[in-house]
Formats: structure tokens, C-alpha cells, sequence
């Protein structure tokens, strides 16, 4: 005696779903972490601009690296990363730095943490190094006095 077969219908809806959702998690994750690493990005390139710029424009070493860290820090700020954490480094081509002419190369240092991944996953929550570095020239003809 045989068995009626059964009927498939109805179960390609079912792996279309579960195959989407699947797919559709992992690419989300990955979307999602590239918009953050490219606002990262955008806010280090950012930060060692204003940074370099805010050093040049002091009046002497000591207060250019105070206006490179808060340039650095409003900067992170814009972007949309109050509490990131940075390092920075200040070199120049000339002793003081703010000779006419001196050449100043700010370098800063950043992480940004990726989305929705807890710290179980890896020992620490996972992050994006991200590093820039931005050139300014100090003018032959500024006044130091």
C-alpha cells in the first residue's frame, strides 16, 4: 500500500524567510560597520587638521599643543564621538616649532568600536584603528612679536 505523498507547497516561503533573515543579519552588521569606521575616519582626518592648524596659530609651543588637544577634542566631538579616545604627536622641522618657516606635522591616533558586538565575542569590544596625519607650514612674515 503506498503513502500519499506530501505536498511542498508553502515551504519555499518558509527558506526564502529563514535564508533572508541569515543573509540580511550579517549584512546589515557589516553595513552598519562601515558607516561607523567611515565617520571615524572622517573625524581623525578632521581632528589632525584642526589640530595642526590650532598649533600654528598659537603663540608658543606650550599653548599650541593645549589648542591641539581641544581642537582634536571638539573635533571627535562634531563627528559624533564624545567619549573616543585619541593620542596625538606634534613634530617639526625647526626648534621652537614656531619659527617662520618651520614646517609642523600633527599625527593623531584613534579607535572606533564597531556596532552591536559585545566584548563576550573577543576579550574586548572590537575596533577599527584609524590614524591621520595633516602638514601646516608656519609663515615666513608673520609677526612674533
Amino acid at each position: 500500500m503506498r503513502r500519499p505523498r506530501r505536498s511542498d507547497g508553502g515551504s519555499a516561503l518558509v527558506e526564502v524567510v529563514w535564508l533572508g533573515v541569515l543573509l540580511l543579519v550579517p549584512v546589515l552588521w557589516i553595513v552598519l560597520s562601515v558607516f561607523e569606521v567611515q565617520r571615524g575616519a572622517f573625524a581623525v582626518t578632521g581632528a589632525a587638521r584642526s589640530a595642526a592648524r590650532a598649533y600654528a596659530l598659537a603663540d608658543s609651543d606650550v599653548a599650541g599643543i593645549e589648542r591641539a588637544r581641544s581642537a582634536i577634542r571638539q573635533s571627535l566631538v562634531d563627528q559624533g564621538g564624545p567619549d573616543q579616545q585619541f593620542r596625538f604627536d606634534i613634530s617639526c622641522d625647526a626648534t621652537p616649532c614656531h619659527t617662520p618657516g618651520a614646517v609642523i606635522t600633527v599625527q593623531v591616533w584613534s579607535r572606533v568600536r564597531l556596532p552591536l558586538l559585545p566584548a563576550v565575542l573577543g576579550g574586548g569590544a572590537p575596533s577599527f584603528r584609524l590614524d591621520s596625519t595633516h602638514t601646516v607650514p608656519i609663515g615666513q612674515f608673520r609677526d612674533f612679536s
